[in-house]
């Protein structure tokens, strides 16, 4: 990756026109990389964004604009054909009104002897190119984001039944507790640490369930729809989605080329080159051939016998030869633009390469911390069921209990937590690299 990111910096301190990668010429189709998931709701919640997020529809009209304002610059450069008509009633003082009836044909096409009409279009060409990396950038923002909001929700409903369950075991304990109490083998003490453990468990069931909510909301909005329109769909439990590991072991280094920033830099580029050509071209001399051919008759019916006839034909040049200076200092302008998006074009490369090292980085040392947090989850579990178990039979004290059972929620929390994490770390890898590899 990092020789792949050397030579991109070292070709764009020469870009030039024919430098600029094929990326920037057609649209590459978005990969479908939550498919790695194997989750139908998550697909099916991402179709839904595709088609509805207000995001995505304002990228694909703006994407249109840019087609538009393409075509209004390709058209420049093709013969103009313009067909007039006119009735003229004229009258004087002592004689009769006259109708005069005139059709008119008019041509003109400007010649691009120095290409100023093809930067033109160009760099309108450009601007399209970006339009449809842009979109496409929507899109993969659009789509990572639910993907996130999805995994989310997941792992607050798992922390939510490790929570219910953990609350669960406490209820026994207290009564447990109770129990000895009121046989003297204990005193009230241990029953109030006992009531305390269960009332902040149970304390964050209710935030947790608002949590899910909201995120249920986060996720309906996404998807273009209004906040409660997702509840009935996304209430059922189901695990926190993954992928396999290997997914992410192999990267093809040339994968940067993918991002949509990317891309639309290096369209941006070669926006820049056409309106350094075109300002060079204002500067040389314009042609232009132009004819008409008219009409005039006094009836309608006379267009087609007695109408007189008015052809012209007119071929004319244009040289700038004075104008302050405004025309190079236009030249200038254009070519520190150049440098501009040249510049930007390397710290693009250099953001993109950080996002990705930093995901694949997070992804390695979560998933090492993941299998230490498994472990010390099971053997929090079993050490509970022993300290209760024994708690029962009275041969620890409660203490001990209230300990074990505190480490174990946090323990399973942070198996969770964790989990979800990889899955967010495996989604902001793929959008790191621009929709996968």
């Amino acid at each position: 990756m990092a020789l792949s990111l050397g030579l991109l910096l070292s070709g764009c301190t020469t870009l030039n026109q024919d430098d600029i990668p094929d990326a920037t010429v057609s649209q590459v189709t978005q990969a479908t990389w939550w498919n790695d998931f194997h989750d139908p709701l998550l697909t099916e919640l991402i179709a839904r964004a595709m088609q509805a997020n207000p995001g995505i529809l304002s990228a694909q009209a703006a994407l249109q604009q840019a087609r538009a304002l393409r075509d209004v610059k390709l058209a420049a450069t093709r013969p103009n054909l313009t067909v007039s008509g006119s009735v003229q009633r004229s009258t004087s003082e002592g004689a009769d009104a006259s109708v005069n009836f005139r059709g008119g044909l008019d041509a003109s096409w400007e010649l691009d002897v120095f290409g100023a009409r093809q930067s033109a279009v160009a760099n309108s060409e450009a601007d399209l190119q970006a339009a449809k990396a842009s979109l496409r950038d929507v899109q993969l923002s659009m789509t990572a984001e639910v993907a996130l909001a999805y995994i989310q929700l997941r792992s607050l409903q798992a922390q939510l039944g490790i929570a219910q369950h953990n609350l669960n075991s406490q209820q026994e304990t207290l009564q447990i507790t109770q129990w000895r109490a009121q046989a003297g083998l204990i005193t009230s003490l241990e029953v109030e640490q006992a009531q305390t453990a269960v009332s902040q468990t149970a304390a964050q069931v209710p935030a947790l369930q608002s949590s899910l909510a909201k995120t249920r909301h986060s996720l309906a909005v996404l998807t273009g729809q209004r906040p409660h329109e997702l509840d009935t769909l996304l209430l059922a439990v189901l695990p926190i989605p993954q992928v396999a590991t290997q997914l992410v072991d192999v990267i093809p280094a040339d994968s940067l080329r993918q991002r949509a920033d990317v891309r639309a830099a290096e369209a941006r580029i070669t926006a820049a080159l056409a309106a350094v050509d075109a300002a060079e071209a204002a500067r040389l001399p314009s042609f232009r051939l132009g004819g008409s051919l008219g009409l005039t008759a006094l009836t309608l019916a006379g267009f087609s016998n007695g109408a007189a006839l008015a052809t012209q034909i007119l071929g004319s040049v244009s040289v700038p030869v004075l104008d302050g200076g405004a025309s190079k200092a236009q030249v200038r302008a254009q070519q520190a633009t150049l440098a501009q998006t040249r510049a930007s074009y390397q710290s693009t490369l250099l953001t993109a390469l950080q996002e990705v090292e930093d995901a694949l980085i997070a992804l390695r040392n979560d998933r090492e911390r993941l299998g230490y947090l498994q472990q010390a989850a099971s053997a929090a579990n079993n050490a509970a069921l022993l300290a209760q178990n024994r708690y029962s039979s009275g041969l620890v004290d409660f203490q001990t209990v209230l300990q074990t059972q505190r480490t174990l929620l946090g323990a399973q929390d942070s198996v969770a937590s964790l989990q979800a994490d990889l899955s967010s770390g495996h989604v902001r890898l793929i959008k790191a690299m621009g929709g996968g590899w």
